[in-house]
């Protein structure tokens, strides 16, 4: 197993959710094409002691194990339900309790789901200007998904599967040297 990774890390607070689902999906093709140890992790995950920190010690052991992890990925895949045209709170606050440093150069490969396409703009207007904030190295595609693009929770648009395909690939572009080649296919 590599010891290079792809962490995804999903806004939601419920499960099942499309949205985790969704950085599922994303983070097992990086892994699979790229040869990389892979984990999801979502607001859920990160406990009770999460909530109410205000600062990093704040956080119980579970909660700073899921973080450390976020930060210290080869690549990132994130992705937030849209909430009134942005991403969820819970999803911001995480963020907000990390270094301005924590993320500089590191490749995040965006998503977001929504209930329709009115919201589709969520990760060019809210997600990339947050992880640019971070210094952070957004890949060129984005990927949006509504609620038509699932079935049962689980990713069935073909069209979408495409464009996270699309976005994986370019991912090449972005790691480090010795992040993880491409696998050749079999």
């Amino acid at each position: 197993m590599s010891n290079r990774t792809v962490v995804g890390f999903s806004g939601n607070i419920t499960r099942p959710s499309k949205t985790r689902g969704f950085v599922e999906h994303v983070v097992r093709d990086v892994a699979t094409t790229y040869g990389l140890a892979a984990s999801t992790h979502d607001v859920i995950d990160l406990g009770a002691s999460f909530p109410v920190a205000t600062s990093l010690r704040d956080l119980d052991a579970k909660a700073r194990q899921i973080l450390d992890a976020i930060v210290e990925a080869d690549v990132l895949v994130v992705g937030s339900p849209t909430y009134k045209g942005s991403y969820s709170g819970l999803f911001k606050h995480f963020f907000d309790l990390l270094d301005p440093a924590a993320l500089r150069r590191k490749p995040i490969l965006l998503t977001a789901t929504g209930g329709g396409e009115r919201h589709a703009l969520i990760v060019e207007h809210q997600l990339r200007p947050l992880f640019g904030f971070f210094e952070a190295l957004t890949l060129p595609t984005a990927i949006y998904a509504t609620d038509r693009d699932f079935a049962d929770g689980v990713l069935v648009s073909e069209t979408i599967r495409q464009r996270a395909a699309q976005a994986v690939d370019e991912l090449g572009l972005f790691l480090p040297a010795g992040a993880g080649a491409r696998v050749a296919a079999e």
